[in-house]
């Protein structure tokens, strides 16, 4: 089950981009995420997909 709390979100998604996920892409495809959905969410506590990283910062 994904965090609907996005500090937790956050949290997890990074865990799984670090550990599982070569991108973002993939994960929310994997995941079955929207990807716009996400990156809006995490944007709203001020972290931003770094894609050199793989990583929300």
């Amino acid at each position: 089950m994904i965090p609907k709390d996005p500090v937790m979100l956050l949290s997890f998604i990074n865990l799984k981009l670090r550990d599982y996920y070569r991108s973002l892409d993939a994960c929310c495809e994997d995941l079955d995420l929207e990807k716009e959905e996400l990156i809006l969410k995490l944007e709203g506590i001020g972290y931003r997909y770094d894609e050199g990283k793989n990583q929300f910062v």
